[in-house]
């Protein structure tokens, strides 16, 4: 009776599944059939005349809106942005472009490719891309007129900072490989610390960072290691998982993806020999260390392998896949959630409540442990152990940099002047030049305290008030004028190596932009500190106890 009861049970359960999945499927086609009586409907017949593929592009930006950001379609001109993410590679001119003040500018090059052989300089304003005028109106469309196929010539029209007449540079389109370890050594060079930038996570990556650790192994015994994953957006969960490889001990689980079904969870172990493995970790951390660098940092700081300092980072914990489709356009889909080892998502937003940023889709936080059962938490991305503000708080450099006036006055400077080494540039006349480019410009960062007295000066004027008063209040706005120039002079030193870090990287790329801002790096101090004393290492790891 009993053994009929259970076959009864499990037929029940079969036919109610298979219901559902029949169910969806009619669903599916239903959804299709209507959808696609509507295209052709309103493509045929409206009153003005509809571009079928603009139509169609719409109503699929329609659907994928209605998810979360990371969900797009991938058109044919896109593409080579997907192989760039997988393999590191694309053809091109070798330079990252960017949108500064609305202009679109040079803001990075790669050593020995065509724009860093030919005298392209970064701070170059890009103008014209072979006959078409260029913009930020038409900016998303830039990588199909820069990103050709290997021996095309690409003629590029710049302004130059500091120069009357545009220059014209016949460029050839290369392939250009993208290291995702821009730059390795010894730091301070006379230390045992061995510092790694990892800038992406391509196809290769976790090759790049063992080459890196062997080739500094050559030279002397690395006693400690900063593994700086600021800025770093992520890239491939496959060269996430080889890189933790060469922390974590052999066997050690690192990351877990749950897709829907929930039943069905995949499980990355280290496979390998740590390539260092009794070295001190650090990770450097920011709110641009997102995905692929929180499974890393997640990984080390749930297995107590390293420190992790610097400030929270991005929050994405969720998984993509590229969906070949038809006409060499693809689909990049959220398929999976991952966690860390502690069984902690670092997911910060839940997109099926809201699709944009409140405190009202922020996903509550919960408590997990480390192997040494130190407290770390779920959702707002990877939490620090040490936090350390990247820079000095003070809303007018904040404001500087948000307008890239560090940046222009560098180009400008450099333009103008004949650097061969920074050693010999004197800072106090560069910190001077610095503020007479600002008043040239005519860039005026206003206080908060300037817009309430402005507010506060127009009213008394309106209503016409004793003179008295508007003439106090002019002596107030004397007072912030000077507060103002005196913040200038307070972060002097901070202003001064944001400019010098611009003209290393103008005389020696990226490796000498990322060597000049190591100076004074506070972040990293921090963490070569910690590292130095053990003690206080141990104690944040809560090794021994």
């Amino acid at each position: 009776m009993r053994r009929k009861i259970y076959t009864t049970l499990i037929l029940f359960i079969t036919a109610g599944l298979l219901f559902a999945q029949t169910d969806i499927y009619f669903k599916i086609s239903k959804a299709i059939d209507i959808f696609g009586r509507i295209y052709k409907e309103i493509t045929l017949h409206y009153v003005d005349e509809i571009d079928p593929e603009e139509f169609m592009l719409a109503g699929i930006r329609g659907m994928l809106a209605s998810l979360d950001p990371y969900t797009v379609y991938i058109d044919e001109n896109q593409q080579k942005d997907i192989e760039l993410i997988t393999t590191g590679k694309y053809g091109g001119i070798g330079a990252t472009v960017s949108l500064k003040n609305g202009k679109v500018t040079i803001v990075d090059l790669i050593e020995g490719y065509s724009a860093q052989r030919q005298g392209i300089r970064i701070g170059d304003v890009i103008l014209m891309v072979d006959s078409v005028e260029v913009n930020k109106d038409n900016y998303d469309e830039l990588s199909s007129l820069l990103k050709k196929t290997p021996g095309t010539e690409i003629e590029v029209v710049v302004k130059r900072e500091g120069v009357d007449e545009n220059l014209i540079f016949n460029l050839v389109s290369e392939e250009i490989e993208i290291k995702n370890v821009p730059y390795f050594a010894f730091v301070p060079a006379n230390s045992n610390n061995a510092y790694i930038k990892l800038s992406g996570f391509t196809r290769g990556a976790g090759a790049e960072v063992k080459n890196a650790l062997f080739e500094l192994e050559k030279q002397k015994e690395i006693k400690s290691i900063v593994l700086d994953l600021r800025g770093n957006p992520g890239g491939l969960l496959d060269a996430a998982v080889d890189i933790a490889e060469k922390f974590l001990k052999k066997g050690s689980l690192i990351v877990s993806v749950v897709g829907r079904d929930t039943t069905r969870i995949q499980k990355y172990y280290s496979k390998e020999v740590p390539v260092v493995g009794d070295a001190k970790v650090a990770v450097l951390i920011n709110g641009g260390s997102a995905s692929a660098s929180e499974i890393l940092t997640g990984a080390i700081q749930d297995h107590d392998r390293g420190i992790v300092v610097g400030t929270p980072s991005f929050g994405k914990g969720l998984v993509q896949t590229v969906v070949p489709l038809s006409f060499n356009t693809s689909l990049k889909l959220t398929t999976a959630k991952y966690y860390t080892p502690s069984g902690r998502c670092i997911q910060k937003i839940d997109y099926s409540k809201n699709k944009v940023f409140t405190e009202h889709n922020l996903i509550k936080k919960l408590e997990y442990k480390t192997d040494n059962k130190r407290s770390v938490f779920s959702s707002g991305g990877i939490l620090p152990d040490t936090t350390v503000p990247e820079r000095a708080e003070s809303e007018q450099i904040e404001f500087l940099l948000a307008r890239g006036m560090f940046f222009k006055f560098a180009s400008y400077y450099f333009n103008t002047n004949k650097i061969s080494k920074l050693d010999l540039i004197d800072k106090n006349d560069l910190y001077n030049r610095f503020l007479n480019y600002l008043d040239a410009q005519r860039i005026n960062y206003t206080s908060k305290e300037e817009k309430l007295l402005s507010e506060l000066t127009a009213m008394i004027k309106e209503k016409k008030y004793n003179s008295d008063l508007e003439s106090g209040l002019m002596k107030i706005n004397k007072k912030l004028q000077k507060i103002k120039r005196d913040e200038l002079k307070k972060f002097k030193d901070e202003i001064i190596l944001e400019i010098m870090t611009e003209l290393a990287a103008r005389l020696k790329g990226r490796k000498g932009r990322i060597e000049e801002s190591l100076k004074n790096d506070k972040q990293f101090k921090t963490a070569y500190e910690i590292l130095n004393n053990s003690k206080l290492y141990n104690q944040i790891l809560a090794y021994g106890g």
